[in-house]
């Protein structure tokens, strides 16, 4: 089972907020998730990301994969390199 490290899209049109979760890839993007790890919300100035940075490096250490997206927000939070 390959697991990813997402976004999952909440909120209302056009006011979307994410939650950073994992999830088995072949889960759809809002579907059955397996821990959450976080939220980000880039429509507030500044953007908003809070992430549990010690359950994302256990994940991350256990093989799991960041998409592109995840990746950049971890880079910037420095919780990946």
């Amino acid at each position: 089972m390959a697991v990813k490290i997402r976004l999952r899209r909440m909120g209302e049109k056009h006011a979307p907020f994410y939650r950073v979760i994992v999830a088995d890839e072949r889960s759809p993007r809002d579907g059955r998730f397996i821990a959450e790890l976080g939220i980000y919300d880039p429509t507030k100035e500044p953007m908003t990301f809070k992430v549990d940075e010690e359950a994302a490096k256990k994940w991350l250490a256990d093989g799991a994969q960041p998409t592109e997206t995840v990746a950049k927000l971890f880079k910037k939070a420095g919780i990946q390199k």
